[in-house]
């Protein structure tokens, strides 16, 4: 398989993109072509053991700003990272493209390179949001802030065939998140939606669903909203986290005495049972005190895995005619490992493919 990396995106390029590179092709073996500036790269791979790694390097001296307009900067910078990369999955010198960096510029660059895949006016990106019993797709996150009820349609049954060939999901249930479950609420787009989806016969849309609903009952597998409501819910939800491992951070450090004080307890009870051997006593110690810690961290450090962007690597650009996977500006090496990951799974899957065939044999809906 043949990967596209954008080398010089993101905030730690190009040490992060490097790194998750290599891991990615020592892990599967496949090629992994980086984009961007050629000597900062070399300069970096020559950092590493690369020996027996299909690593190719191409050229993409033209640096896309993050003030910069993404649909100018494509047109003007037609030898940047995510213009070139995207014009070798275009003429097939490549199955996929990953980018940490400008991710304006990567929508824009995947529009007018790749093209829209024919029935599908607005692309959107998919993001797997935790819930309490797993995960829920999130569509649109972010690529179309402006919406008509058409493109929230075809969303859904983007999502639709996406939970069922990456997600393993028969019959996912589709959910339009709203401000209430009753049909009358949300604005005009979201019940004009509403109306839409309840007329879809390839869907099984199960209605409205509250925030609260996706996140604790797990109500719905895949969730359309609009890219500006949906960007906002998945910024908030990686503020509330931050907030809740902070607060319980501090609230554990603010409690040592009385973690110290549960720790000692089983020391006394030890020093007080009839017998010799102090390695009892320091046994009991050690395991009380590791005991409130377990309790109070193990759950927490679960949870961050689970809310960890990095597991995930990438959000997947659908609707497109080409698989592009727009990874989040702080990855990590972990995080683009897993971004690609994410591009050779949708490569794997013929979710191009799959999406297109499955429009060509439902309705569309043409907008308005």
């Amino acid at each position: 398989m043949r990967i596209v990396l954008d080398a010089s995106g993101g905030d730690h390029a190009p040490q992060a993109t490097i790194a998750g590179a290599i891991a990615a092709a020592r892990t599967w073996g496949d090629q992994i072509i980086l984009v961007g500036n050629e000597a900062a790269i070399r300069a970096e791979l020559a950092k590493h053991d690369s020996s027996n790694l299909d690593l190719p390097v191409v050229d993409a001296p033209e640096m896309i700003e993050m003030t910069e307009h993404p649909a100018q900067a494509i047109r003007r910078k037609r030898n940047s990272p995510v213009a070139v990369g995207l014009r070798l999955v275009r003429e097939g010198q490549a199955d996929a493209f990953v980018s940490a960096g400008h991710s304006g510029a990567t929508m824009a660059g995947a529009l007018f390179i790749l093209g829209r895949i024919r029935g599908i006016e607005r692309p959107c990106l998919v993001t797997h949001f935790p819930t309490v019993n797993g995960y829920a797709l999130l569509l649109d996150s972010g690529a179309t802030t402006d919406c008509k009820p058409e493109y929230l349609v075809q969303f859904a049954q983007m999502g639709n065939v996406y939970a069922q060939k990456i997600a393993n999901i028969p019959m996912p249930r589709i959910g339009l998140l709203a401000n209430g479950e009753e049909s009358n609420k949300g604005d005009k787009l979201v019940q004009d939606t509403h109306g839409l989806l309840q007329q879809r016969p390839d869907l099984h849309f199960i209605g409205n669903v509250e925030p609260k609903d996706m996140l604790i009952n797990g109500s719905a597998d895949v969730v359309v909203a609009d890219g500006f409501v949906g960007n906002l819910v998945l910024k908030f939800g990686e503020g509330v986290f931050k907030m809740i491992t902070t607060a319980a951070a501090n609230n554990i450090k603010a409690s040592w005495r009385q973690n110290l004080a549960l720790g000692l307890l089983p020391t006394l009870v030890a020093l007080a049972l009839p017998g010799k051997g102090r390695w009892r006593a320091l046994l009991a110690g050690l395991t009380g005190l590791s005991l409130p810690a377990s309790l109070a961290v193990a759950p927490l450090l679960a949870l961050r895995k689970r809310m960890d962007y990095r597991s995930h690597g990438g959000a997947p650009l659908l609707g497109v005619n080409g698989i592009a996977i727009i990874a989040h500006g702080k990855s990590d090496a972990l995080a683009i490992q897993n971004a690609i990951g994410q591009a050779r799974n949708a490569v794997e899957q013929r979710v191009v493919a799959t999406i297109s065939h499955a429009l060509e044999t439902v309705e569309l809906v043409p907008s308005a």
